[in-house]
């Protein structure tokens, strides 16, 4: 006769004998048994494998918590020196109600079993969850960000909520803490080393996260809580996000917050016409371009379209004419002259407020910020320059500022209320990141984005693709 499941599990615990010894070694878990034990634990724990080597089980980091359920579920006694993060006493130094949307993110993500993702528009405060979340778990806390910038502003905004010192790797610091932020790039390659010595992780920005090496900071880790942070969880990657850190367990909208926790705000897209000697090059490129891509049967359209269109166009003259063909034509659109006299209606319509311009490349940023003598900030920028410039641009000396694509993520702009978008990719996510910079909430502040785009080219096409949000 086949016993049921509780005679199964007691007939498992009384065949173990002796102390199970967990560690950890190198982002991933060793797991010691009594020669005896060797079978069953392999039965209960499927997800380890032998390791002649050392002659023991071995199992990835991000596997801690469920082993440990396993084990005290069976009632098996085990010796946990895998762990060496701390318990915290988190104490805010400031009184903070937090909005509805933020505890109500908490609760979700606590009931979950405290892993998962919070959606929430930019600027509505998805620090602040994140704080709330360390104050309730009171465990070593690495924060992961994609940018140095955001390293700093993470690093000051928790040495003051908290009143205590915070710890940094990347940019040449290595300052291990109970709490620390770090880069995706520092992450990764750091994990095996420091994988134990945090109870969560905080993965801000967390779309970035599911990439081959980026997840490494995830799965080398034996974080039991884990929380991701985005307002733009679309993404198509390697790993999954239910894989690395949860499921999304709340979700806000931009159109559900503006008026009230964001500011309310309106989007307004002009078209603009070519010139006649543009649009005669314009269309030349073009059709350079599209018969080399007909003529090698190339699908744009598809995942490896791009890669496959620069590798066949570096094989021949007429690839690479192809590849100069594409790339002109898209200057032609990105800074047509009816664009430049458009923006230069929009900068004296707003003269009094504060404005950032997007482009898509940066030969258009230093060309408008020698033209209208305002200050750049593109990946080139030093990261001292960088902040000189934002804090100028909050307080009100530089009313307006140019960029490509350093301030569509994560940097925190709250002066911000008219934004110019000359140009960008086909990206929905780039797209919301660029009307969040303008969305922070402040007393009576109203915001607008403006989206100019060539008309009848391939531009046309792009915008289209990435307007495909509800905010739009």
């Amino acid at each position: 006769m086949k016993p049921d499941a509780a005679d199964s599990d007691r007939d498992m615990t009384e065949q173990f004998t002796g102390n199970w010894l967990i560690s950890f070694d190198s982002g991933s878990l060793i797991l010691r048994v009594p020669p005896e034990d060797t079978e069953k634990a392999l039965e209960l724990l499927p997800q380890f494998v032998w390791d002649p080597r050392i002659k023991a089980l071995r199992g990835s980091a991000m596997l801690y918590r469920r082993l440990l359920i396993q084990l005290t579920k069976r009632g098996v006694t085990y010796e946990d020196r895998a762990r060496t993060y701390e318990d915290l006493s988190l104490s805010f130094q400031f009184s903070r109600v937090p909005f509805f949307y933020q505890s109500e993110a908490l609760d979700a993500w606590e009931n979950n079993g405290s892993s998962g993702i919070v959606v929430l528009p930019t600027g509505a405060g998805k620090s602040y969850v994140a704080q709330l979340a360390m104050a309730r778990k009171n465990r070593s806390t690495l924060v992961i960000t994609p940018t140095l910038d955001l390293v700093a502003q993470w690093h000051m905004n928790l040495e003051s909520a908290f009143g205590i010192k915070c710890g940094i790797i990347g940019g040449g610091t290595y300052d291990l803490k109970p709490i620390t932020v770090t880069t995706y790039d520092s992450a990764y390659i750091h994990m095996e080393h420091i994988g134990h010595a945090f109870g969560l992780l905080v993965f801000d920005e967390v779309h970035h996260l599911p990439t081959q090496t980026y997840a490494l900071s995830a799965i080398h880790a034996i974080a039991p809580y884990r929380l991701g942070l985005t307002a733009t969880p679309e993404r198509e990657a390697p790993h999954s996000y239910a894989q690395l850190v949860g499921p999304i367990v709340y979700t806000q909208t931009i159109r559900a917050l503006a008026g009230q926790n964001l500011a309310d705000y309106e989007t307004a897209q002009y078209e603009v016409e070519l010139d006649a000697d543009e649009r005669e090059a314009y269309e030349e490129y073009r059709a350079c371009y599209l018969n080399f891509v007909r003529d090698n049967h190339i699908r744009m359209g598809s995942p490896d379209g791009w890669t496959e269109f620069l590798r066949l166009s570096s094989r021949s003259e007429q690839g690479r004419n192809a590849l100069h063909a594409h790339r002109a034509q898209r200057a032609i659109t990105q800074h047509c002259r009816a664009k430049m006299t458009l923006l230069n209606t929009l900068l004296a319509r707003h003269r009094s407020d504060r404005t950032i311009i997007f482009t898509a490349d940066n030969e258009t940023v230093y060309r408008i910020s020698r033209e209208y003598l305002v200050p750049a900030i593109t990946h080139q920028s030093p990261v001292k320059e960088r902040r000189a410039i934002l804090e100028g641009f909050n307080t009100g000396r530089y009313p307006v500022v140019v960029t490509s694509k350093v301030l569509n993520e994560g940097v925190d702009i709250p002066a911000a209320n008219v934004g110019i978008v000359l140009s960008g990719s086909g990206s929905v996510r780039e797209h919301v990141q660029r009307l969040g910079r303008i969305l922070r909430a402040a007393k009576d502040k109203s915001a607008i984005l403006y989206e100019l785009v060539a008309k009848n080219t391939s531009e046309a096409f792009t915008s289209e693709k990435r307007r495909q949000h509800d905010a739009f």
